[in-house]
């Protein structure tokens, strides 16, 4: 590779030469057994080897089966760490693209980095299996997450657009219902306050209320082929429908998914909770941030609960931050600008 180092391991752009002399630099190689696996983990023109270098200010060579990682001490050494998870993740059968990498990238600055990425053996691994694909955990708040959705019987996911709440979520009801550890999964979430604005839809119920839904049906879709998700929609197996749909049932043997809480009523999220039932799970995701009713926080059942029951035996809280946006690098800059302090 012939690439020219990035801008963050340029001296030329450093605005304090004696400063820039005092940081140690470092150089090391890598290798890697499998081979076969290097396509992937270099990435098209080595893309993921430029999105490493960029992020971290390093510059990285590759000859044959070994990279040469060279720049600041600290950050060679954490590109060394990202490289080789990138690695093992390829290695598990797991994908790459722009926003794992990201994320691992970030997950280097934590000091629990290589717990996520390399499990106790003597505790349970942090990974979900679906039937399309094994989920692990992107940031250490999405691995305390996961381990509480294994855990608690209520969970409240707080936290900005892109952090994984409801997909995470998703992907845990639909392994418990392969399992048989639960009988049904439900989702559900707010419609719209007022009944005329589903009657300018057309069709019948279901398709007046789909629109509002549909991000639900896509981490289903995500999590398993789509023949079986219509095969269980329609044996009842699994459920989609809005929070109004909930009142008067016991949900038991159930994992019970409500997205975009923070637009429920007081009486709305009562109603809900008191739905649970024996053998079941409930997962209460929203951004206290982005509330559409009226009378913001005063009115949010989600803030109201949350408020209410945190710290109550068997209810965990799970809070996330623009630091945890999983999807394109962008979002956690745009949540940042939008609800950052200077915001």
């Amino acid at each position: 590779m012939g690439r020219k180092p990035s801008r963050a391991a340029d001296p030329a752009l450093s605005p304090d030469p004696v400063a820039q002399r005092e940081i140690r630099r470092a150089q090391i190689d890598m290798s890697f057994d499998n081979q076969s696996l290097l396509v992937p983990l270099f990435g098209q023109f080595d893309a993921n080897l430029v999105q490493v270098e960029n992020r971290l200010g390093v510059f990285i060579s590759a000859r044959g089966d070994t990279l040469h990682i060279e720049g600041p001490e600290d950050s060679v050494a954490r590109a060394r760490d990202v490289l080789q998870a990138l690695y093992d993740r390829l290695a598990m059968g797991q994908d790459l693209d722009s926003g794992a990498i990201e994320s691992i990238i970030a997950m280097t600055n934590e000091p629990t980095f290589d717990g996520i990425v390399d499990a106790d053996q003597n505790a349970p691994p942090i990974m979900i299996r679906t039937r399309r694909k094994t989920i692990v955990p992107r940031s250490k708040a999405q691995a305390h997450y996961m381990r509480q959705l294994a855990r608690d019987d209520v969970i409240f996911a707080l936290g900005p657009a892109g952090t994984g709440k409801t997909y995470v979520a998703v992907a845990q009801a639909v392994s418990q219902l392969i399992t048989g550890s639960v009988q049904r999964l439900i989702l559900s979430r707010p419609a719209v306050e007022a009944g005329e604005r589903l009657g300018f839809l057309p069709g019948d119920m279901k398709d007046k209320v789909d629109p509002y839904l549909r991000p639900l049906y896509d981490a289903l879709y995500d999590c398993m082929p789509p023949e079986q998700v219509e095969r269980r929609i329609e044996s009842g197996e699994i459920e989609i429908a809005p929070i109004a749909f909930m009142r008067g049932r016991t949900l038991a043997d159930a994992f019970v998914i409500l997205d975009e809480a923070q637009n429920t009523t007081k009486e709305q999220m009562k109603m809900f909770l008191t739905r649970f039932g024996q053998n079941s799970r409930m997962v209460v995701c929203g951004d206290p941030r982005q509330i559409d009713i009226p009378g913001g926080d005063r009115m949010s059942g989600l803030a109201d609960a949350v408020g209410r029951l945190e710290g109550v035996e068997g209810i965990a809280v799970a809070r996330f931050t623009a630091a945890d946006v999983v999807r394109h690098p962008i979002v956690g800059r745009i949540v940042d600008a939008y609800e950052g302090t200077g915001a």
